[in-house]
């Protein structure tokens, strides 16, 4: 009996759900501390809260390519499937917890 590789896909999913969940993590940190520093808090307007809405949908962009990665190394033959699997519950987790993070900031806003 042949030994499996781990699929392609499967590797990228995992190395891009972690990366995703890392800079997300790390942006929602950013984003809280300059709300909290500034006093008055960030303007919507600004260039910095701009960009931070920019960088949340590129990094949830990024976790949903891992996502799909993850269920195109899944569906795969011959191959193990374990870090495929991985990265699809790694990425279906940041993705749904960035959008309640975003959903809940929403409305705690006024």
């Amino acid at each position: 009996m042949e030994e499996l590789r781990h699929s392609g896909l499967g590797i990228a999913s995992f190395i891009t759900s972690i990366i995703a969940a890392l800079c997300l993590f790390a942006l929602f940190g950013v984003a809280g501390y300059l709300e909290l520093s500034t006093p008055g808090g960030m303007s919507e307007d600004s260039p910095v809260a701009i960009s931070i809405g920019l960088l949340l949908f590129l990094f949830l962009g990024v976790a949903f390519i891992g996502l799909c990665l993850g269920i195109a190394g899944l569906i795969e033959k011959r191959r193990r499937r374990v870090l495929a699997g991985l990265g699809t519950l790694f990425s279906a987790f940041t993705l749904v917890s960035a959008i309640a993070l975003v959903l809940l900031g929403l409305t705690m806003g006024d």
